[in-house]
């Protein structure tokens, strides 16, 4: 299947999109091939959107849509002072330094395009996290981004020793996919609560036993947010 039919629509609301974005396509065109965004042109009938947020190539899952600009702005502000929640789900086939807790520091440029976790508090980034074995080899981590700096998540994972499967930009094992998926947001929109969860397309790792658990840990922990 094309990452263009993979592109699904999930939920409508006069200001905003809710949208499945595959795995492996870049948030925006590089070179001749077409982004995310140029693509969702073609599978909708809108002629203005408006992207509040963006995923990595490597990372499926939700993403938001403005429609239009005043929606557009209320979305900047809600990411602005932190009033959007969002969890990701991610494998590594490492042993990490820790099971659970908070990953924070700075965040600085390192080589070939990569970011690096400091002691400062420049750029500051924080990041909460739980996780259970998955198979032997394999655990499956519930990652909770407290703020939203590029490749946050990735940083993270690498620095407790346990890189993102398929991320090789930062020493994760080569895999069919980057193994990060972003399954749910939360916010208020005109004085209502609105949550939107979404299970990763079944693949190699994320498959069903990898989605019961998610779809348990949804259930007990994130439904009742």
């Amino acid at each position: 299947m094309s990452k263009l039919n993979q592109i699904r629509i999930l939920h409508k609301n006069a200001d905003f999109l809710v949208v499945y974005k595959p795995q492996g396509m870049s948030f925006h065109a590089e070179s001749e091939s077409e982004g995310f965004i140029e693509s969702l042109y073609q599978v909708t009938p809108y002629e203005e959107l408006y992207p509040v947020h963006r995923l990595d190539k490597m990372t499926s899952g939700l993403c938001l849509v403005a429609l239009n600009k005043k929606a557009a702005q209320m979305f900047g502000r809600l990411f602005e002072v932190r009033e959007v929640h969002k969890m990701y789900f991610a494998i590594s086939d490492r042993k990490p330094k820790k099971k659970q807790g908070q990953i924070k520091g700075g965040m600085v440029p390192s080589r070939r395009g990569q970011w690096k976790l400091t002691t400062d508090r420049e750029n500051y980034s924080e990041t909460r996290f739980v996780s259970c074995s998955l198979s032997p080899g394999k655990r499956l981590y519930f990652l909770e981004p407290k703020t939203g700096k590029t490749h946050q998540l990735r940083v993270a994972m690498k620095s407790i020793g346990a890189p993102i499967l398929g991320d090789i930009r930062y020493a994760g094992t080569l895999s069919d996919r980057g193994y990060l998926h972003a399954g749910y947001l939360s916010f208020v929109w005109e004085g209502e609560n609105k949550s939107f969860f979404q299970l990763p397309d079944l693949c190699d790792e994320f498959n069903h036993e990898a989605c019961a658990l998610i779809q348990r840990f949804y259930e007990k922990t994130l439904s009742i947010k």
